[in-house]
């Protein structure tokens, strides 16, 4: 009996045993969109979403660059003052910051990728109306409109971070301004053969032909997995990273998709919650800053060719003109860009790809924030150098490096704004950030067109101080994204 009673404990603990080698292999396995996104890796996805979402870029800047080679003719045409001439490009900024904000919420709650196609459609048929423009109003009213529209390309950005692999990101973001460097070129191209011959008009409306050949590319890419399981759509987001990995030749991760659902996306007091309130302030501060220097360059080097105020072409135009010269007296003035004058605007355009290779060095090695405090900091010392009497191979050679600077700022701040928010918030936050850069634009025209002209030296040291300011603003981000994975929830 006792040998019995022994047996049965044992028989109940064998039981047991046999109970819990058999409980791991009926749960059932899992995955995250981020563990979904390491797993699959970088294939040919990857490079056509690269080339669409980055074509965006092209057509942005075809649409910004547009106002500085199209001033001179405007301004002729319209008989316009400074004031007037910057305010085309304040109220561009104006539209841009106002839909940035909207096309941001909008895009947390109901999809990137429909706000994209929204936003090309409305840039585009407003562009195209700016070219039958009868009066200064109108133009100035049209621009307005299409800067609404440019303000919802963001968005090729922040579906290109969702889908990218972590290790990815600080190399494949930063090469995306080969797309805004393309455009910046192609318009002011466009701008030597058309404005001389056929006028503005047409160059505006054959600057339209990108965007909407665009429209027809982004059938190809899918709406983000991220966004999809935000909304608890884990179907639609399970098809897209089947797609990715058929296509990248990969393989999914084993198991089924969870993902916790979040109702509350796309607020704007999360961006002010205790947790982001620092960084969100000091990230408005570079962006303001950035937009300020960036928009600021392009507008001044206009300015300095349009006005010949490089120190041996003034004394050699003084010479020629004469001192009580009707031209120089004159409210409206009026001079055509010459081909040199292009020349020189392509010139320094390129520039914004010479650093690009140390920039991405700097983003992947040295990290977002310090990255971003060194190159901003070169800035607003290339800023002063402008002050240094010069020749054109000089202003070039500055103008050139000016271009590299505030394009590697832009770059890093993109990225670094798109990975410190989580998804919920990812969208407004890049909205919230584009739209206060604007204010920056939006006085960059004035400072660069009206301040200038009255005081050069001074115009340059307010350059220079905003540039200061965002350094010291990047080298005290409480968080550091480099390497880190992109958070879904807060």
């Amino acid at each position: 009996m006792a040998a019995q009673q022994k047996e049965v404990p044992n028989a109940i603990g064998l039981e047991e045993i046999g109970t819990e080698r058999q409980e791991p292999k009926k749960e059932q396995k899992t995955f995250t969109v981020e563990e979904a996104v390491e797993t699959i890796g970088f294939g040919r996805f990857h490079i056509v979403l690269f080339l669409v979402m980055g074509s965006t870029g092209v057509v942005e800047a075809m649409e910004i660059m547009l106002i500085a080679v199209v001033s001179p003719l405007i301004r002729c045409e319209w008989q316009l003052n400074d004031w007037q001439v910057a305010l085309v490009t304040t109220m561009v900024f104006f539209g841009y910051m106002i839909f940035s904000i909207l096309f941001g919420l909008l895009a947390d709650r109901y999809g990137r990728w429909k706000i994209l196609l929204i936003s090309f459609l409305w840039g585009a048929y407003f562009s195209l109306l700016t070219s039958f423009s009868p009066s200064y109003i109108w133009f100035v009213f049209l621009r307005a409109m299409v800067g609404c529209g440019v303000s919802g390309h963001a968005q090729g950005l922040i579906i290109k971070t969702e889908f990218l692999p972590t290790k990815y990101r600080g190399y494949m973001l930063p090469l995306s301004q080969v797309f805004w460097l393309a455009g910046s070129l192609l318009i002011i191209g466009l701008a030597s053969v058309i404005n001389p011959t056929i006028g503005w008009r047409w160059l505006i409306r054959i600057s339209s032909v990108p965007g909407i050949i665009l429209i027809l590319a982004f059938k190809f890419i899918p709406e983000s997995a991220r966004y999809n399981v935000s909304t608890g759509n884990n179907k639609a987001a399970v098809e897209t990273l089947e797609k990715i990995a058929k296509m990248n030749r990969s393989v999914m991760p084993e198991g089924i998709l969870v993902e916790s659902v979040n109702e509350r996306r796309g607020r704007f007091c999360d961006l002010l919650d205790s947790k982001y309130l620092r960084t969100t302030l000091q990230i408005w501060i570079i962006w303001l800053g950035i937009s300020f220097a960036y928009y600021g360059v392009i507008l001044a080097s206009a300015e300095l060719l349009e006005r010949d105020m490089v120190c041996s072409l003034q004394t050699a135009a003084a010479k020629e003109l004469g001192n009580d010269s009707e031209e120089s007296h004159s409210p409206c003035h009026c001079r055509l860009f010459a081909p040199s004058d292009y020349r020189i605007m392509i010139i320094s355009t390129i520039g914004e790809i010479a650093l690009n290779p140390l920039n991405i060095l700097g983003i992947n090695f040295l990290g977002r924030r310090l990255s971003l405090s060194i190159t901003m900091g070169c800035t607003a010392l290339f800023f002063l150098f402008l002050n240094i009497c010069t020749t054109s191979t000089g202003l070039i050679g500055f103008l050139f490096m000016l271009r590299a600077l505030v394009a590697a700022n832009f770059n890093t701040i993109y990225i670094y704004t798109a990975e410190v928010y989580p998804t919920t918030m990812r969208a407004l936050g890049m909205g919230t950030s584009g739209s206060l850069c604007r204010i920056g634009a939006m006085v960059a025209p004035f400072i660069a067109q009206v301040l200038m002209n009255a005081s050069f030296l001074g115009a340059l040291c307010l350059f220079s101080g905003v540039c200061v300011v965002c350094a010291i603003s990047a080298f005290t981000l409480p968080i550091e994204t480099k390497g880190r994975a992109l958070q879904q929830t807060k």
